[in-house]
């Protein structure tokens, strides 16, 4: 799991049925890090700090529901400290 930053939205004609009405964000890794398409949990939008899960237990968040993904946005941060 990360801190990324929304940096856009993926439009896909076709795809999956269980993905009809699931968004799809382009997330970069904070801080500089690659971009991934996650599927948007919590309803974050372009600009936002989220925290996104990956791997197996990116799929957890949309239980009972079995959703076919590898990266999923669960948070949406709204402050970070550091000490």
């Amino acid at each position: 799991m990360y801190l990324g930053k929304v940096i856009g939205r993926v439009v896909a004609s076709e795809k999956n049925d269980v993905l009809e009405g699931k968004t799809l964000l382009l997330v970069r890794r904070l801080p500089q890090g690659p971009v991934v398409v996650a599927v948007d949990a919590v309803g974050a939008g372009a600009g936002e700090t989220v925290y996104v899960c990956r791997g197996r237990e990116a799929a957890y968040a949309f239980k009972p529901e079995e959703v076919p993904t590898e990266a999923t946005v669960v948070a949406i941060v709204d402050n970070i400290e550091r000490e």
